[in-house]
């Protein structure tokens, strides 16, 4: 099993998670990153009082963390679940959606702490690692 990393999973691993820190040696060569994570992170690091150093553990993670291109196929993913979740009435944010989409073209599982915002989407599974 695989999984795509949430951004919220990633900042506990930098900041030293003991949970989600023993999950990530568990499953270390199976873990992957969106686009969308990463820019997060990018961001994160960006507004950090220390910028240098959180850009430096974003680096170090993306050693551990395989980075995942958005791709054609993730793009038409993400419209066919959006669509799918408007048919039913719901929403999801978009940049969720894209992680998820993500996910589904690689067939992998995605790890976060929002599970919330990808429960409606079909066929994804989702597990939260910050939690026993």
């Amino acid at each position: 099993m695989s999984f795509v990393v949430d951004t919220d999973t990633c900042s506990a691993y930098i900041k030293g998670h003991a949970l989600v820190y023993s999950r990530f040696v568990q499953y270390g060569g199976r873990l992957y990153m969106s686009t969308v994570t990463l820019g997060e992170l990018a961001l994160w690091a960006s507004l950090a009082k220390a910028p240098r150093k959180r850009r430096n553990e974003v680096r170090d993670l993306l050693n551990i963390v395989t980075h995942l291109e958005a791709t054609v196929d993730v793009a038409w993913r993400f419209g066919e679940v959006q669509a799918d979740l408007m048919d039913r009435g719901l929403q999801a944010p978009d940049l969720d959606l894209l992680i998820a989409a993500t996910a589904l073209v690689h067939g992998y599982t995605v790890v976060s702490h929002n599970t919330a915002d990808f429960q409606n989407v079909p066929g994804l599974t989702v597990v939260d690692w910050l939690v026993p």
